[in-house]
């Protein structure tokens, strides 16, 4: 099924009170849920790349730890062997460590499709799991790597600064600017020739390969583009987080990148953000309130499989469609 088509003016007209309630939040709402704010922001950049491949191009990745795990793992080694404390060359070297990744993974694995792309792709990332546990000496292995507050712009956290303070104002509003970039550009990607090709691709790969659509080339290009979207959000997390170990790499977290992208719809184009926000509260809230929080997790998975195929934004959508009809 084909993404909800939805006007520009409509667009702007449903995300612009959005966009000023998220400048606003910090100053209306306690540092800690602005913190939780801007984990759900980092998680919807991730998930962004990821519906690339599996709303858009029609390839399930149970892999994608993978990428995000290098984009932290990246940073983290650029402060502790570098001394880098600048958060956009820590950007930058997150990017390019998580692209080199899914430069040679994507070359292996956009030559299959269906259940054997997936498996592949989880294969690799459990390689780079097994690597970052067993190489402690490096990755500090189960331990993992602290990660300093670095400099924003070239400004520090001033002497005797609060962290959370500075976490929930001045990181928020960094990774906010950097989510609203990243979902302006995924807009235009998905809305250009080239992302309808891989909508021709997902629907139908050969028909798209008969009218002139190089099939496993534009593939590979979503999956550099799906890897660059992850690694960034690995780059903003680890700060944020303070510490990255080789959980992250685990194929657990892929589960969990799949497990809000379906949350949310990922046959739409914002089901993905709202389903990144509204699992990381609601993993927060499980994990406090019960120790099997898996299980509650699961059990979410389940209800939503079977009340909710469509997501929570197709849902409320094709509710808002019978509604208009109705009237």
């Amino acid at each position: 099924m084909s993404p909800i088509p939805v006007p520009p003016k409509r667009v702007l007209l449903y995300t612009a009170p959005i966009i000023v309630l998220l400048f606003v939040l910090p100053f209306v709402v306690p540092p800690y849920e602005v913190t939780q704010l801007s984990y759900g922001l980092i998680f919807a950049i991730a998930a962004l790349g990821f519906n690339l491949l599996l709303g858009y191009t029609g390839l399930l990745s149970f892999g994608h730890s993978a990428y995000f795990g290098m984009g932290a793992y990246g940073v983290a080694f650029m402060v502790k062997y570098l001394k880098i404390t600048s958060m956009e060359a820590l950007i930058v070297g997150g990017i390019v460590a998580a692209t080199a990744v899914a430069a040679l993974f994507g070359f292996l694995c956009v030559r299959y499709t269906r259940i054997f792309f997936s498996i592949l792709a989880l294969a690799l990332s459990q390689v780079l799991w097994s690597l970052a546990f067993k190489f402690f000496w490096v990755t500090g292995g189960t331990d993992g790597l602290r990660v300093p507050t670095p400099s924003l712009l070239g400004v520090g956290m001033a002497p005797g600064q609060d962290k959370m303070a500075f976490l929930a104002h001045r990181y928020y509003y960094y990774v906010l600017v950097i989510f609203l970039v990243g979902v302006a550009v995924m807009w235009v990607i998905v809305h250009s020739p080239f992302g309808k090709a891989l909508q021709a691709i997902r629907d139908n790969e050969t028909r798209a390969e008969f009218v002139g659509v190089q099939v496993r080339r534009y593939r590979y290009m979503a999956f550099l583009v799906s890897g660059v979207y992850t690694g960034l959000a690995g780059a903003l997390w680890v700060p944020l987080n303070g510490l990255t170990t080789p959980d992250i790499l685990h194929w657990t977290f892929s589960g969990e990148i799949v497990f809000f992208t379906v949350l949310g719809g990922f046959q739409t184009f914002a089901g993905p953000i709202v389903g990144a926000v509204v699992f990381n509260y609601l993993k927060t809230f499980a994990v406090g309130y019960t120790v099997y929080w898996q299980m509650f997790l699961g059990g979410v998975l389940v209800v939503l499989v079977l009340a909710l195929p469509g997501g929570i934004v197709g849902t409320a959508g094709r509710l808002v469609d019978r509604f208009r009809k109705a009237a």
